[in-house]
């Protein structure tokens, strides 16, 4: 390898990191692979499942409630989890990328969920308004009211990651030679692109597996939670605005069979409980929506994609790259 290949590599390497793909990378990819190792998974699941459900017990003997000691140990095993991932699996890269792709592009953001807020909006303000929501969501404690929320959340994480796979499938599908050149504009790879272009084999350096792919997914899954997270803020900003306006405490008094909990200005414990609860369904609802409608993945997965087109592309240089040494 020559001495401009050499650097070449090594300046893509650095910019795989920088764009939140560090499982591109041999070196990051086998300190990922030692972390899913079992002779470390296994000690760090262990240690950090007795650390939640010692802060879960701890919690609830403290405020003798048995809902929330488990939402305490879930929150705790959960964010352990996190620190365990940023550091071992080099997921703190990942997130950082994705969170700040998706910040830059808000302005996207208003037009998409414009197509799915007046139909969410429709449906849920139905159910603010209903009786035997208010009865359930106003009299859960904190503790079970969270755990909702998670169990929300966990269903909206798994239904994309089954369907994010599929969005891949075509992406290493359209990148050839010339394709290949004009997505390598910009990176440490152009210069280097319409020389090796020729040399790139389709099985053999376009298509993307194993930890690269799972990567791509990651990058797909936080950006689509970042996305879901600010829409589900927006129907608690509403419904809290709404509910402070319309609902009087002699309404809700009469469905609850007691006066409501002030707690700030025209805001109850039950409005916000109410509020938080269907914020939580409106993110999962959201989420199905944004997989499954044609024209919001259209316009979502377009930008994306030539991210993701980008990506693939500076990896068939740099194998290319990588195999002349």
């Amino acid at each position: 390898m020559t001495p401009a290949r050499a650097a070449t590599v090594r300046e893509t390497e650095a910019w795989f990191v920088r764009n939140g793909l560090p499982y591109f990378v041999p070196g990051q990819r086998d300190v990922v692979r030692r972390g899913l190792g079992r002779a470390r998974l296994v000690p760090g699941l262990g240690l950090a499942l007795l650390v939640g459900v010692a802060a879960g017990v701890l919690w609830g003997l403290w405020v003798r409630d048995v809902s929330g000691g488990i939402s305490v140990g879930l929150v705790v095993l959960a964010l352990q989890v996190l620190l365990y991932a940023g550091s071992a699996l080099r997921f703190r890269p990942i997130a950082r990328w994705a969170v700040s792709q998706t910040l830059q592009s808000l302005g996207l953001l208003f037009p998409l969920a414009t197509r799915a807020l007046p139909l969410l909006l429709l449906f849920v303000t139905f159910l603010f308004i209903n009786t035997e929501v208010w009865m359930v969501a106003g009299s859960l404690d904190v503790g079970l009211l969270a755990i909702a929320v998670m169990l929300f959340a966990a269903m909206a994480v798994g239904f994309l990651l089954v369907r994010l796979p599929e969005e891949l499938d075509e992406v290493d599908d359209e990148i050839h030679d010339d394709r290949l050149v004009a997505a390598c504009q910009g990176t440490p790879a152009a210069a280097a692109a319409p020389e090796v272009a020729g040399a790139v084999e389709h099985q053999a350096h376009v298509e993307v597996t194993g930890y690269e792919k799972a990567n791509l997914i990651l990058v797909l899954l936080v950006s689509q939670v970042v996305q879901v997270l600010l829409l589900s803020l927006a129907v608690l900003g509403f419904f809290l605005v709404f509910g402070s306006l319309v609902m009087q405490d002699e309404v809700v008094k009469t469905w609850l069979g007691h006066p409501p909990h002030q707690l700030l200005g025209g805001l109850t414990t039950e409005l916000v409980k109410v509020s938080v609860f269907l914020a939580g369904f409106s993110g999962l609802y959201f989420t199905v929506y944004a997989v499954t409608d044609d024209t919001y993945r259209e316009q979502f997965f377009t930008s994306v994609t030539r991210e993701l087109e980008r990506a693939v592309a500076v990896r068939a240089v740099y194998q290319v790259l990588r195999e002349d040494t």
